[in-house]
């Protein structure tokens, strides 16, 4: 049995669990931009994207959404910064199911982490939005807290900032540290408006993954920033991905990492045969187009179906 779209049914299966995902909604009640590249941003029309994403997704009921984070855009005025957040999180909410939101840079330019979280409704613990959970029992979702180790939304004499200033000093010899000028190749990710993970989350990770093995389950890492080279800019990469990386390659059971914060998407399939997709961004949807999906999963494979933008993927595991 085929999909209109091209991918194909397993066997005809039907899927084990549904869910919807979409990232970098952005919204400012600004006119429209661009990015320091020049691509064009429309930041009012983006709202517009999530409500028929939200509508989509009520038609097709998936069990939860992922939002990838970036739901407000880092030019929204501060002084708008808590009611726009407010106006994203409750378009959010018209979906009829839960929400799983992960935290990205531009969110974090409008809010600190002690407001965010809360408005999110993200499970963390002392202000840390990693956490995970097992929709059922043949699958485990794994949220990663990509600005775990960030010179933005912490306090600024907390010592995960002051960590994340000392990665940027040693790596990063520009004054603007959210340039990469001059930076070659991998170098290129240390930037202000990327982040780490801290030795606590990967050492958490390990366990959950240990976990998930003994249960026989399908993990799928979930984090703004993209882990792999091969599916993102090397400008938008987790400044310690390969650490990450290190701890996923230990166990079989994580098949697919997904991210977004890299607008343009991206595919890849590593040395270990997990795959890496990173997801095309709202914002940059011109006025009457869109990107969202949802994604069927399958006891052997993740099927994106996604909507003009966001290219549908067949990941098919390997076992």
């Amino acid at each position: 049995m085929g999909y209109a779209n091209g991918l194909l049914c397993p066997l005809g299966k039907q899927p084990l669990l549904s869910f919807g995902v979409i990232s970098d909604v952005q919204y400012a009640d600004i006119d429209d931009g661009s990015s320091f590249l020049g691509v064009p941003r429309y930041y009012r029309h983006s709202v517009s994207v999530l409500q028929r994403a939200v509508k989509k997704w009520n038609q097709e009921k998936p069990k939860f959404v992922l939002n990838f984070g970036d739901i407000v855009d880092g030019y929204c005025p501060k002084d708008q910064s808590m009611v726009a957040v407010k106006k994203i999180v409750d378009e959010f909410d018209k979906f009829n199911g839960t929400v799983y939101h992960m935290i990205g840079n531009h969110c974090l330019y409008n809010l600190p982490r002690k407001d965010l979280l809360p408005l999110l409704r993200i499970p963390g613990h002392d202000g840390h939005a990693y956490f995970d959970f097992s929709p059922i029992p043949e699958y485990r979702f794994v949220i990663l807290d990509a600005y775990d180790i960030s010179a933005i939304g912490w306090p600024e004499d907390h010592p995960n900032t002051l960590k994340a200033l000392k990665v940027l000093q040693e790596k990063n010899p520009n004054s603007d540290k959210n340039s990469p000028s001059g930076l070659v190749g991998l170098a290129r990710r240390f930037l202000m408006f990327n982040g780490g993970v801290g030795k606590d989350q990967l050492e958490w990770l390990d366990h959950v993954l240990q976990e998930a093995t003994k249960l026989n389950q399908n993990v799928i890492v979930c984090c703004h920033l993209p882990l792999d080279p091969g599916a993102s800019s090397l400008a938008a990469l987790l400044w310690n991905y390969d650490e990450v990386m290190d701890v996923i390659h230990r166990y079989s059971c994580v098949k697919v990492c997904m991210g977004g914060h890299d607008h343009k998407g991206g595919q890849s399939v590593d040395s270990h045969g997990v795959h890496h997709r990173v997801l095309e961004a709202a914002l940059e949807c011109p006025p009457g187009t869109d990107s969202f999906g949802h994604i069927d999963a399958f006891d052997d494979r993740l099927l994106l179906f996604g909507t003009d933008r966001m290219k549908s993927t067949e990941m098919v595991f390997r076992h």
